[in-house]
């Protein structure tokens, strides 16, 4: 059994002991959560202290074990057991990782795997990423997409560009610096819900093409499914639903794109939904694109 504190590793006998010291509950009648037990903690700490731990590995498949409280990383013999001596767990040691300002990490293997959870969905983890100005449409095309997916029976989550940034984000300002960080947190919670094989659908302005060039970067091949709202500026402006073109164009927003800060429109793009003239599609018929590409590639079946 792997624990934390003191206490790392409890043999099978110790744990018959600690029951015993536990008073039965069966001659009291119930009384919920304000029925208190009598429970002597020196008593059992001082009764723990006196009999020699043995570790012993809790779950079949796990690599990770914490001998005498300290973690220690071992792999697995050919019968799937670690070898024990008696300093604990021994074997051979896999290597730690530093990665950022993160040190000494281990990557810990799940039994249950993507494709597991794929198979269990019906579907395969992806992210859609939808990008383009302010007013192009991509909230809207993230809603309809997630709920003409949502009627097939498949799984998706709406990761919007205003909604991250209530929580998830909420310290970080529009500067050049700070949204590529923003771009960067999504990009990550986005691969974990692909992982988790979730259909991820991404929806911000996401100006540069290098961040967003990163965040495809995170998942495997095919897994990134960048979908461009061509809408030309004009247009954006025109509808302007949150006003900010307004603000922008009177200098009350600084470095807002479009206006004086860069967008890059996508090289090699997906898909590119365009506006022709006057004329634009339906955000339904818009998602229905959208999911034809994605029923054509295989996304929507395991």
């Amino acid at each position: 059994m792997t624990a934390v504190g003191s206490q790392a590793v409890i043999s099978r006998s110790c744990s018959t002991e600690i029951e015993s010291l536990v008073p039965s509950l069966s001659s009291k009648p119930s009384l919920g959560f304000g029925n208190s037990i009598a429970f002597d903690h020196q008593k059992t700490k001082n009764s723990l202290r006196s009999n020699h731990l043995v570790p012993i590995k809790a779950m079949e498949n796990s690599k990770t074990a914490f001998a005498n409280g300290k973690p220690d990383a071992v792999e697995l013999n050919s019968n799937g057991k670690a070898s024990i001596d008696s300093n604990g767990f021994s074997g051979n040691y896999r290597q730690m990782a530093n990665i950022g300002k993160s040190t000494n990490i281990l990557w810990h293997k799940c039994s249950v795997e993507k494709v597991d959870r794929q198979d269990l969905l019906q579907q395969r983890g992806c992210v859609i990423w939808i990008t383009g100005l302010s007013g192009s449409g991509k909230s809207t095309l993230a809603s309809a997409l997630s709920k003409g997916l949502h009627v097939r029976g498949k799984l998706t989550y709406v990761l919007d560009g205003d909604n991250v940034r209530h929580g998830l984000c909420r310290d970080l300002s529009f500067k050049a610096e700070d949204r590529a960080e923003n771009i960067r947190r999504v990009g990550e919670v986005a691969k974990l819900f692909a992982d988790a094989g979730v259909i991820c659908i991404a929806s911000l302005i996401s100006p540069y093409r290098r961040d967003r060039d990163a965040c495809r970067a995170l998942l495997p091949e095919g897994g990134f499914i960048e979908v461009f709202m061509d809408v030309p500026l004009q247009v954006c402006e025109k509808r302007d639903p949150k006003g900010l073109y307004k603000l922008a164009r009177a200098g009350k927003i600084k470095g807002f794109t479009g206006i004086d800060d860069p967008y890059e429109a996508p090289l090699n793009c997906e898909i590119a939904l365009r506006q022709k003239g006057s004329e634009c599609d339906t955000p339904c018929e818009m998602a229905e694109k959208v999911i034809a590409y994605m029923e054509e590639n295989g996304y929507l079946k395991a």
